[in-house]
């Protein structure tokens, strides 16, 4: 199968799936998390195949959904033109097929790997989260920016992390960085960055070397087990609340949807962002930013 917004690599049991629309950060367009989700049915069914690793072409892992207008000039959040109830139920729609994508990876036999190579954000920070292991690049960023034009975070986080980290980074959108990542339970190692995918490919090769029944059996046992201990639940509660949050509109948010139409995304982001800069910690925290003028 050709993909265009892909890259698939099949080596010694092990298959890589690269996002590669670094132009803008590996963001999530349709087509993008199609050919994701393709893929990993494709490896899934292939014998050969008994790891999968995802990562990202470039400086990010995925900066999350594609902001971009669309064709028609409007946002997706735009509800002009809509009743309230229909503009509702299509981000409860829009929700649930996120979620779907998630319950997707747990399903495969296949363990996958998030080998986090750079900025991780938004819809990126998910598939981190939804992956079975994940190894993070020292370079690697973490965050939710989304929060801050009234979005919604994941309950995945709160599992995963417990609420008290998932409340410090959920709340305001923050960026942290692969150590903080490490140390509040997000991710099972932090390497030197170019190191990245030699030890995502190692900790792959000692998976396989396990049979391949013991192997699926025991990711179903912890996923499914995950599951039936209520995630599943909290992720059709969350689909309803983040459906409430997306529906929800503000004077700010409306300056917001202007500034996109009329300057474009980085204007949009730099007026979303820009009251949290220095970030706390990341390329642009007040000591990195500090390190770079030194440097000069």
């Amino acid at each position: 199968m050709s993909y265009q917004d892909i890259k698939y690599e099949l080596e010694d049991g092990i298959v890589t799936i690269t996002m590669n629309r670094p132009d803008v950060m590996n963001a999530l367009s349709e087509n993008l998390e199609d050919e994701i989700h393709a893929a990993f049915d494709d490896a899934d069914a292939n014998p050969d195949a008994r790891v999968i690793i995802l990562t990202g072409e470039g400086a990010a892992f995925c900066s999350g959904y594609d902001q971009s207008p669309k064709k028609d000039g409007q946002k997706k959040g735009d509800p002009t033109g809509r009743s309230i109830a229909d503009f509702i139920e299509g981000w409860q729609r829009n929700d649930s097929k996120i979620s779907d994508k998630w319950v997707h990876m747990w399903k495969l036999g296949k363990p996958i790997i998030a080998a986090v190579n750079g900025w991780a954000m938004g819809g990126g920070f998910w598939y981190q989260l939804a992956a079975d292991l994940t190894i993070a690049s020292d370079k690697a960023v973490f965050a939710q920016p989304e929060v801050r034009h009234i979005s919604n975070t994941s309950y995945l986080f709160t599992a995963l992390c417990g609420w008290k980290s998932a409340n410090r980074w959920g709340l305001t959108g923050d960026h942290f960085d692969a150590d903080e990542a490490y140390r509040i339970g997000m991710v099972n190692e932090v390497v030197p960055h170019d190191d990245l995918m030699t030890r995502s490919k190692e900790l792959a090769a000692r998976i396989a070397l396990v049979p391949e029944p013991a192997v699926r059996l025991n990711k179903a046992i912890a996923m499914q087990g995950l599951q039936a201990s209520g995630v599943n639940a909290s992720l059709l509660l969350e689909g309803a609340l983040g459906a409430l949050a997306h529906s929800s509109h503000n004077e700010h948010r409306e300056e917001l949807y202007k500034t996109m139409q009329d300057e474009g995304v980085r204007a949009y982001l730099q007026m979303r962002d820009g009251p949290f800069q220095p970030e706390p910690m990341g390329p642009r925290s007040a000591a990195a930013i500090a390190a770079r003028k030194k440097q000069k």
